[in-house]
């Protein structure tokens, strides 16, 4: 089916965050954050919410790299495992196992991200986790959430204990394993994976250099907790699109 035929198919809000999600798969390989197939994002399609029909979520067709992803590409399923749209292509099971937990525990989500970045699994793997070092970290490190690793995510058993532990966090280390975020939308999910992975990278670096560590105080750490939380800028809202002119001025082809 070509792209003209999938858009006459589906709504303008599901076209939107088509392209909006394929956008964030592309940023993701931009940015070097990539495991060849093997991780995945995901967005709520919008007027699924409440249908009859029952809730969906768009990820990526298994096998495609993710500098390949375009809106069209983009596989719709249900919170069931059932695939709504047609393809040629099945998704990961792992990441339905992921996505399928946090879309049908939190409707306040309308994206999820989950990465196998060098630099977060190190720090997923590492006893005390993301440490406050610095001020990156200290604006992820209140509302970050931690689950255990229990094997490769293909267990439906594991849902609950993933959103149990997620609760209402938008930041999330999965232990020995990866990062994971959430937003209730693409650009607010993408942050926050954004400063989760800055963080991670800062800590392996200065973990690395074998010098001294000065750790803030914990009043400067409650500080910047404070200062998140009291913010109304709309940060993801005013870098998303420029983060769409870059890829615009790069290749325009993930709006196909």
């Amino acid at each position: 089916m070509n792209v003209v035929q999938i858009r006459q198919k589906v709504s303008e809000p599901e076209w939107q965050t088509r392209v909006d999600l394929a956008a964030c798969y592309r940023l993701v390989a931009h940015y070097g954050w990539t495991d060849l197939i093997f991780t995945h994002l995901s967005a709520r399609v919008p007027d699924s919410i409440g249908s009859s029909e029952g809730e969906a979520f768009l990820i990526n067709p298994l096998g495609y790299l993710f500098h390949e992803i375009t809106a069209s590409s983009l596989v719709k399923v249900d919170l069931d495992g059932k695939i709504l749209s047609e393809t040629d292509y099945q998704i990961n099971p792992a990441g339905f196992t992921i996505h399928s937990a946090v879309h049908g525990a939190r409707p306040d989500v309308g994206c999820v991200m989950h990465l196998h970045t060098d630099d977060g699994v190190a720090v997923s793997s590492q006893a005390d986790g993301l440490l406050p070092l610095t001020q990156t970290a200290m604006t992820i490190v209140p509302n970050l959430a931690y689950h255990d690793y229990e094997g490769i995510a293909l267990s439906h058993d594991e849902r609950e204990r993933l959103v149990a532990h997620l609760g209402d966090s938008n930041v999330m280390v999965l232990r020995n394993h990866g990062t994971l975020s959430c937003g209730e939308n693409v650009s607010s999910a993408f942050l926050n994976i954004y400063l989760l992975e800055r963080a991670c990278s800062m800590q392996v670096r200065a973990l690395s250099s074998g010098a001294k560590l000065n750790m803030p105080s914990t009043d400067a750490i409650q500080t910047v907790a404070n200062q998140i939380s009291e913010t109304n800028l709309p940060l993801a809202k005013l870098a998303w699109p420029a983060l769409l002119r870059m890829l615009d001025a790069q290749d325009r082809t993930y709006r196909d």
